[in-house]
């Protein structure tokens, strides 16, 4: 029985030791060699002060390498925590002290960065998991390269120490305090969601998934383990083709993807620049997508330009992981609406409440969506306030104590018993799948020098949601365009959250209570 995500790749290899776990261009690695390397690795970690529960941060590109760091990690019985290797060196270094990281893998290339990053964190070990050798200079800590690894004394396959409570990972997303927020999920968190994938949507050993999303984005669970579970083959989509469509279809032709799982606004893109109808797609079998709301006249040219495929909605946030899923039929000519996020997931349960806290049970009714069962996180690590705010004690039964996730989004039931996505009931808005606090970048902007007043709002676009757009108005004597704040924004907070318009103001505009009215901003941004 696997309780342990580690599990999925210890049995995966002793079926299928010499199939293909991971190809990355023309670097691969079987089954068995990814075993052995974890379990080298593992034991490296281990021997060198990695204890059970610790936070290890990976920091690297997508590669053969980053899945090896993951398993790697979870085998030493500690908690991985992927860094997003292109955000600003303050926001690493945040994560970094945050979860109390002491060990660091990352690559050669991004070595690079390392001083800049860990000057003011506690970092003990890094270790360089590739085999080049041009490591930065000016890093305190001596840098532990793979030869010293492959090297050590090995001990064989790590005992396991973890059970299914204890944490596996922690995914840091947007803060509405200006800091990110990092999701505790345990093993038993991903178990839930990774065995309903593999029963409901019946993949196999036979295939070849895509890794889109980034390792700190929570749609790469899906890609990661759910391969691993069924001994399939994983191929992360390289960074430098992931936003171009036509080479994005080239890739998914070539690499003979079978299960291909992303945000809408890439598959947009891929209806739009892709030229999907005019590659050979016969390989691909199931096309998912989460995230974002798919806009109905993408989702129906990409079904017309790439029939015979299933297509599947999923929603949920990272609190969660997936909690509901749509199959979606075949979309009428004159439908506009967007389609349903559907009916809960098997061994989750959903439910929605009203303001005046009623459980909505009539189609027409809006609630916010309300999570409970083995899906729901443990809460942000560190974050006790935050925690309490959206982990409630679940009311609406009362044998024993719960919590349940307050996702923040609204949504009302369909006459078929769906659930259809409304919008938000706070200040977080969706950008290219990502979950952003409008808040963080308040803050961010509000530190620059010059700004004296700031507002942001979303946009809506048919593309990728929202496109972020900043109001601000500049202290008496200074300049600034807008080149300049999208500059400043790059230091501060990841490129998706940086603001593509930039408007400057006299003055905002206020409500009758001295607030700034952003549904007047809003006005002004769509006329």
């Amino acid at each position: 029985m696997s309780y342990v995500l580690q599990q999925l790749l210890i049995t995966s290899a002793e079926k299928y030791p010499e199939k293909d776990a991971v190809i990355f261009g023309d670097d691969k690695i079987t089954y068995a060699e990814l075993h052995d390397k974890t379990n080298r690795l593992a034991s490296f970690m281990t021997q060198n002060g990695v204890d059970r529960g610790d936070r290890v941060g990976i920091f690297l590109n997508k590669s053969v390498e980053s899945i090896i760091c993951i398993f790697s990690i979870l085998k030493a019985n500690a908690v991985y925590v992927p860094l997003d290797p292109v955000a600003p060196a303050a926001r690493i270094s945040y994560i970094i002290d945050n979860c109390q990281i002491k060990c660091l893998l990352t690559s050669s290339a991004k070595s690079k960065t390392l001083p800049d990053i860990l000057s003011k964190t506690a970092v003990e070990t890094i270790i360089v998991t590739d085999n080049r050798h041009e490591v930065a200079e000016g890093i305190d800590k001596k840098p532990i390269l793979w030869e010293e690894v492959l090297a050590a004394r090995y001990a064989g396959v790590p005992e396991i120490r973890n059970i299914s409570s204890d944490l596996a990972y922690i995914l840091y997303t947007s803060g509405s305090t200006g800091t990110p927020k990092g999701v505790m999920i345990s093993h038993l968190n991903a178990f839930t969601f990774v065995n309903w994938v593999v029963d409901y949507l019946k993949v196999d050993e036979n295939d070849i998934f895509s890794n889109h999303a980034p390792l700190h984005f929570d749609l790469s669970i899906l890609d990661i383990f759910c391969c691993m579970k069924v001994g399939g083959t994983l191929c992360p989509v390289p960074e430098t083709l992931s936003m171009f469509p036509i080479r994005l279809s080239t890739w998914i032709q070539d690499n003979r993807i079978s299960v291909w799982y992303s945000v809408p606004s890439i598959l947009s893109m891929m209806v739009l620049h892709g030229q999907p109808d005019q590659k050979d797609f016969s390989s691909l079998r199931m096309i998912i997508f989460a995230g974002e709301v798919f806009p109905v006249k993408y989702l129906r040219q990409l079904m017309t330009l790439i029939p015979g495929k299933q297509y599947i909605n999923l929603y949920g946030p990272t609190e969660t992981n997936v909690i509901t899923y749509y199959r979606v039929p075949p979309i009428p000519p004159d439908q506009t609406k967007p389609i349903p996020i559907g009916k809960c997931c098997e061994n989750m349960e959903v439910f929605a409440v009203t303001k005046e806290g009623k459980i909505v049970t009539e189609a027409g009714e809006e609630g916010e969506l309300l999570a409970r069962g083995t899906c729901v996180a443990r809460g942000y690590w560190g974050a006790e306030d935050r925690t309490g705010k959206v982990f409630v004690p679940n009311t609406f039964q009362k044998n024993f104590d719960e919590k349940i996730y307050k996702t923040g989004d609204l949504v009302a039931l369909n006459e078929d018993g769906d659930y259809v996505y409304i919008g938000r009931v706070d200040h977080m808005i969706k950008s290219r799948g990502y979950r952003i606090e409008i808040g963080e970048i308040e803050a961010a902007l509000y530190t620059h020098p010059s700004v004296s007043e700031v507002a942001v709002i979303a946009i809506p676009d048919d593309l990728i949601t929202n496109r972020i757009k900043a109001v601000i108005t500049l202290k008496a004597g200074h300049f600034l365009e807008a080149t300049d704040v999208r500059m400043y924004c790059s230091e501060k907070i990841p490129k998706y959250m940086v603001p593509e318009i930039v408007e400057f103001r006299q003055s905002l505009p206020k409500t009758s209570t001295g607030k700034v009215d952003k549904p007047a901003l809003m006005r002004d941004s769509v006329t």
